[in-house]
């Protein structure tokens, strides 16, 4: 993750985890989850933040962890749901987790985070960690333009949907669209492919 970024979540994990259980339930999100993904399947959330849709997939049948790359957040998550598993993993290595290791992967609004250099070799290695059949749920917050930084100097990296679309050549797509998020009321873009073999 972008460096700055990173200091931001670390430094301010209480703040930014309280807005986030503060806002409405991200409803479009589950009802995608819901129809979309393996029922009860081994499921990762890759920059799970302060855990709240780990604790989600949890209370609905799915064996969920959660993964991120701020030690503040992870704090956060492991002190809500001290009964659920987070660990902490960087994208784009995610060092630790073996290919064809989950049947759902999830990625919610993180990948705008990177670097526009590592979000190919983001998502390429996401999908690996998928097993074939699995499903992957990829979404990003949509920055029109030149990147940008908010007042917590969090990167907002513009970047267009086909650098993403180039590393699922190897899926099927099942939905691909831009909308306002329930929960956020931003503009994301979401993905959901699943991995053919």
């Amino acid at each position: 993750m972008d460096h700055a970024t990173l200091a931001a979540y670390d430094k301010q994990a209480g703040a930014f985890a309280q807005d986030w259980h503060e806002q409405p339930a991200p409803s479009d999100l589950q009802d995608i989850v819901s129809h979309f993904f393996i029922t009860g399947g081994a499921t990762a959330d890759i920059g799970c933040g302060s855990g709240r849709e780990v604790a989600w997939l949890a209370a609905n049948g799915f064996a969920a962890e959660g993964f991120d790359a701020s030690d503040g957040l992870l704090t956060e998550a492991r002190t809500r749901y001290p009964q659920l598993r987070f660990t902490r993993a960087d994208l784009p290595d995610l060092s630790g987790i073996a290919a064809d290791s989950f049947d759902n992967v999830l990625c919610e609004t993180v990948i705008m985070h990177l670097d526009r250099a590592l979000i190919a070799p983001s998502v390429r290695r996401m999908l690996e960690i998928v097993k074939p059949g699995g499903v992957f749920y990829l979404s990003w917050r949509v920055t029109r333009g030149d990147d940008a930084r908010d007042v917590h100097g969090r990167l907002y990296a513009a970047f267009d949907a086909a650098l993403v679309r180039a590393e699922l050549t190897e899926t099927t797509s099942l939905l691909d669209e831009e909308v306002v998020s329930a929960s956020s009321g931003k503009v994301i873009h979401r993905l959901v492919v699943r991995k053919r073999g």
